[in-house]
This record gives structure tokens, C-alpha cells and sequence, in this order.
């Protein structure tokens, strides 16, 4: 039988190094990921790596070291000459639909992502995805507050970290 552990948000991030957070935290503070997340949010991803060249006065082999770094902190992933993970942003499809203003649809790379994205953006959200144990669609709004009356009795279930360091919060 499993076992279901319900931890606080502060106990969730606790699961993580210390220095792992710190790297991530300053990474998230660089022009060259505030831009790729502006991007993400304007017009959706992938985002093509020559869109970003010059981005916080980086060029050339700077600006190559700082995507790298991103790359291996985790914080994006380049393939094949484009950024298609911007965390919290999937260019690929999910189960993590978010609606921002407009109507504009984006994913979310997991559930945790899917919840970020209001207080990121600093509006509200609409969040889509299905139950991981039923598969009942889940439809709900997200401030940056955080969950509207309508996510009632609506659960995050989080995985086991694989031994890779990524992290697995993948079901509502």
C-alpha cells in the first residue's frame, strides 16, 4: 500500500539543497531568463536562441556560457537551437494548460509550475488539467494569492525526485 505524505510548502522546499535554490533564485534575477520568460508569456515557446542574442549586453561566447548555465542549472533547456522549457513554461503540450489574459493558452511544465504562474505574472490565471487518479477534468482560477473558492478539494500530488535532481510535482 502507498504511503501519502501531506507536507507544507516550506516543508516541499525543504526537499531541495540549499545551494541548488541560491543557484536557481540568482539565475532567475539575469536579463537573459527575464527576457525568455517575457517571451513565453507574450507569444509562447519555443524561443528561437538568435530571438535572445544581445540580451543584457551578452554576445557571442558570453551570451553562449550564460545559456549553457541556465541549461545546466535547470532553470531552461536549449534543443536544437531553441529554449523549450523556461521553467515555469513548456513549449511541448501537458496536462498543464494555463489561460492568461486574452485567451492566450500556455503549458506548465507540472502542477507546482501551473500554480506559479499567477503570482509571476501578477494576474489571474485559469488552470486546466485532469485528476491523476481519476482523470475528471479539473478546471479552476488562479490569483496571485493564490487558488480561487473554485480549486476546493483540489490536491497536488508530488512524486519521488528522481535521482537526475528534476523535480517530479506531475498530477492535480
Amino acid at each position: 500500500m502507498a504511503t501519502l505524505t501531506i507536507m507544507t510548502a516550506e516543508q516541499f522546499k525543504m526537499l531541495e539543497s540549499l545551494e541548488r535554490q541560491a543557484s536557481r533564485r540568482a539565475a532567475r534575477e539575469t536579463a537573459v531568463i527575464q527576457q525568455i520568460l517575457r517571451l513565453f508569456v507574450d507569444r509562447g515557446g519555443p524561443i528561437p536562441v538568435d530571438d535572445l542574442h544581445g540580451v543584457g549586453g551578452s554576445h557571442g561566447a558570453a551570451f553562449r556560457d550564460a545559456l549553457t548555465a541556465l541549461d545546466d542549472d535547470d532553470v531552461i533547456r536549449v534543443r536544437a537551437g531553441h529554449v523549450d522549457i523556461a521553467y515555469p513554461f513548456s513549449a511541448s503540450p501537458t496536462p498543464f494548460v494555463v489561460r492568461l489574459e486574452g485567451g492566450r493558452e500556455r503549458y506548465a511544465c507540472c502542477a507546482t509550475d501551473a500554480l506559479g504562474i499567477a503570482p509571476m505574472v501578477g494576474r489571474r490565471i485559469e488552470l486546466r488539467s485532469r485528476c491523476h487518479h481519476c482523470g475528471t477534468p479539473l478546471e479552476f482560477s488562479v490569483t496571485p494569492e493564490g487558488p480561487e473558492p473554485d480549486a476546493a478539494g483540489v490536491m497536488l500530488w508530488v512524486g519521488k525526485r528522481p535521482a537526475d535532481g528534476c523535480k517530479a510535482a506531475d498530477s492535480l
